[in-house]
Parts: C-alpha cells; sequence; structure tokens
C-alpha cells in the first residue's frame, strides 16, 4: 500500500461512518463513489482499501454484538455515529488484523476520536474499546 496506515485507518473510519445511512445493496455503489473520490490514491491502495472496507461491513452485526455485550448500559443505538463507527473500527483491527496490536488499536481510535468525535469521544472510546479487550493479551 503507498499510503501510510494512518491514512489509511482514516479512510475506514470515514467508509465505516457511511455504514449506518445506506441500506445493503447501495452501499457497494456508495463504497465505489467514496473510493473514486480520494486523488490521492492508487488502483492498488483503492483495492486493498475496499476490500478491507467490505470485510468490515460483512462483520458489523458480529462487531456490534460483542460492543452490547460487554459495555453494560451502552447499545450501540445509544452511541454517537462517530465514537460506534471508530470503536467497530478498532475492535474489527484488533480482533482481525494480526498486523495491529492491543494498544496500537485503542491509540489510534483514541486518536480518530480527538480529531472527529465530540470532547468526550476519546475517553469513551478508551474506556469501551478498554472493556472489549480486558484480559486479551497484547
Amino acid at each position: 500500500m503507498i499510503i501510510s496506515r494512518r491514512e489509511a485507518r482514516e479512510l475506514w473510519f470515514k467508509i465505516v461512518f457511511e455504514y449506518d445511512f445506506y441500506p445493503n445493496p447501495e452501499l457497494d455503489a456508495q463504497l465505489d463513489l467514496f473510493l473514486e473520490q480520494q486523488p490521492l490514491l492508487t488502483d492498488e491502495d483503492r483495492a486493498e482499501v475496499r476490500a478491507k472496507a467490505v470485510d468490515i461491513f460483512s462483520k458489523v452485526e458480529e462487531l456490534d454484538k460483542e460492543i452490547t455485550e460487554k459495555t453494560e448500559g451502552w447499545s450501540v443505538a445509544r452511541m454517537s455515529r462517530v465514537d460506534l463507527s471508530i470503536i467497530r473500527l478498532a475492535l474489527y483491527e484488533i480482533r482481525y488484523d494480526d498486523d495491529v496490536p492491543v494498544r496500537v488499536g485503542i491509540n489510534e481510535a483514541v486518536e480518530l476520536a480527538k480529531t472527529y468525535g465530540g470532547d468526550e469521544s476519546p475517553k469513551f472510546v478508551n474506556g469501551v474499546l478498554g472493556r472489549l479487550v480486558k484480559g486479551q493479551d497484547e
């Protein structure tokens, strides 16, 4: 991949954020449209970003189930869309991407929350992810 992992993660965040706004049949077209609007991506970058986004989409239900089970009093329906998107992405990376250590996944999520979330987002995202990975090997 030509772009940095951090740049790719920011794109994945934006794509995951769109997930709740489009019905499933439209997601594919919206993903293509989003990627076409990224002039700095090579065709290889687009393919890699797209493939991971599609895999994340396929696991949203599973990720949301885990989030709901481990966060007492915080169903995914109550979370802000920005915070939820960041948590979904981080949990996906921690669970399914062997190249992302737990601490890196959490730290990167907190950084995204600082940039895109509200004042309380970094603390909230850190706390939720801490619960989700509690006792997990790093």
